[in-house]
């Protein structure tokens, strides 16, 4: 599908890893892409971010992370303060135990930590991933950062999540409400994944 009417949307150096990918993993019709590229604009900051932030203040932290550093007694689990600003610690801490990565010392939070266009988080997404496109990414998790595995990632968790049948029902706030929530597990920044794809269906589908 010729994706160049999208080159007001999408950085035009993107439009091929970007088509590669969707080539790859069956999201070949109007819809689909609509769907797929809304939500892929949201959790990359309009293809801008491909590697977690993790650089958070000690505020930030029990904002975001706070049943990683207070028990539900309210008993201190780890000082905030001792982590705030050092992402790689943050990370290693955070995401311990949890989504296939072994435990704090083992540092795999931080290895395995949010890249690509969707975020990829967790050794068990980066082994799943690997699989599907035959390559080993358990050893070398970074080349997600890279546009060509930002894509091939987004479009493989897309079609992990079984939203390419949830994108077939149609051009719906219910449907994208309903991709939304399995790409994010809730409804954050749902009015912008609505107005992303709105921008992009109308270009789609005329």
């Amino acid at each position: 599908m010729n994706l160049d009417k999208l080159n007001t949307t999408v950085p035009s150096i993107l439009l091929p890893p970007l088509s590669e990918a969707m080539d790859k993993f069956q999201i070949n019709s109007p819809l689909r892409i609509a769907h797929f590229l809304s939500q892929t604009m949201h959790e990359s900051g309009n293809f801008k971010r491909l590697e977690e932030g993790l650089s958070y203040s000690a505020e930030g932290l029990l904002k975001n992370f706070k049943k990683y550093f207070i028990d539900k007694t309210n008993k201190p689990i780890a000082d905030a303060n001792a982590y705030a600003r050092k992402p790689q610690m943050i990370a290693s801490h955070v995401y311990a135990n949890r989504m296939g990565n072994g435990d704090e010392a083992s540092q795999e939070g931080w290895k395995y930590r949010g890249r690509g266009f969707m975020q990829l988080t967790g050794k068990s997404l980066y082994t799943e991933f690997g699989k599907s496109i035959g390559e080993d990414l358990v050893t070398n998790p970074d080349i997600v950062v890279t546009p060509k595995y930002a894509a091939l990632s987004a479009a493989w968790f897309f079609g992990s999540k079984g939203c390419i049948p949830l994108a077939d029902k149609g051009p719906t706030p219910d449907v994208v409400k309903q991709i939304t929530l399995r790409i994010n597990g809730g409804y954050n920044g749902l009015d912008e994944r609505q107005a992303n794809f709105n921008k992009l269906w109308a270009l789609l589908s005329t």
